[in-house]
């Protein structure tokens, strides 16, 4: 069975399950939509590349952190806008295209965690962002591990929604057969902005991106992580297990763990205002004080293993 065959497929598959998803869905919609945050559109040039991102505009407190939300595998920031409306009445919001995805620059080549994590503290910087609360779904999570380790100067607190790869099931082909079987479970138009975002980025650059993404070690790299870190988990998550997150969380040496009944991978796009009031406590708190720089142990290095959990039932 190749790995074309099963993208076609899951594609397929994929839309089926949203069309009749749709008809379950659309009573909430226009409720959802009822959200007060507005968005205006950014495009800020760094080492030679536009990076296209979205920005609330609504006035908050001057007080207040601001918050960069950073989209999984695939996609770009119109996964992140249902969350960003919620969030924007509360602070300045922050939503970017990573290089190579959505409506920003596409280098070359993917770019690896790392290389992302990077572009990720250039743009913060060329948008004046001293520090900030980040919220990352899926592989966002994992860039924002990577640069809270190499670029901890520019994180306040970080939010882990959905984060991957689970050691347990790292291959290629189980982490894309998760991503179908969530479909029934996630907001019907999702499965839209999904196949659009996929065809602007290219199969290629997914699957290349895919692939540094489920070699990434991030259980080995989160006892590095300092800052306080929400990790947040949907009880329909079959991408990531429970036992993962919680094992995730106790590696992490500040790390809280957040269950959200019904709720699948996406949180951010498909349960917006479940997610923001998971997050506005979290976020809320006044800001810390940038610490001292300390030593950065081996990767791996210090962390420890705490054992597993079963998952609580999945409402309906």
């Amino acid at each position: 069975m190749s790995l074309r065959w099963i993208v076609v497929t899951g594609v397929g598959l994929l839309v089926s399950l949203a069309l009749v998803n749709s008809l379950a869905q659309r009573r909430t919609r226009k409720g959802r939509n009822a959200c007060p945050g507005r968005l205006a559109a950014t495009r800020t040039s760094i080492e030679g590349r536009m990076v296209y991102a979205r920005v609330s505009i609504n006035p908050v407190p001057d007080n207040r952190l601001p918050v960069i939300l950073v989209h999984g595998l695939g996609m770009s920031s119109r996964y992140m806008i249902p969350l960003a409306r919620h969030l924007a009445p509360h602070f300045r919001v922050y939503a970017p295209d990573l290089p190579g995805f959505g409506l920003s620059d596409k280098p070359h080549r993917a770019l690896t965690v790392r290389e992302l994590a990077d572009a990720l503290a250039v743009w913060m910087q060329a948008m004046g962002v001293e520090r900030a609360a980040l919220v990352g779904n899926s592989l966002g999570c994992e860039v924002l591990v990577e640069l809270a380790i190499v670029h901890p100067q520019l994180i306040d607190r970080l939010v882990l929604q959905g984060p991957t790869p689970d050691p347990e099931a790292r291959g290629l082909i189980r982490q894309m057969m998760g991503f179908f079987a969530i479909a029934a479970f996630e907001r019907w138009s999702l499965a839209w902005v999904a196949l659009t975002d996929y065809a602007r980025g290219g199969i290629r650059r997914y699957i290349l991106t895919l692939r540094s993404m489920v070699d990434n070690q991030i259980g080995q790299k989160a006892c590095q992580v300092k800052q306080p870190t929400l990790v947040v988990w949907g009880t329909r998550d079959y991408i990531v297990p429970y036992a993962f997150v919680t094992r995730l969380t106790g590696l992490l040496p500040r790390g809280r763990l957040a269950v959200i009944p019904g709720a699948a991978h996406g949180i951010n796009y498909s349960h917006p205002e479940a997610f923001t009031a998971v997050l506005l406590p979290f976020l809320s708190g006044a800001p810390r004080m940038p610490a001292a720089p300390k030593p950065i142990p081996a990767t791996g290095a210090g962390c420890r293993s705490i054992s597993s959990h079963h998952a609580p039932a999945a409402d309906s």
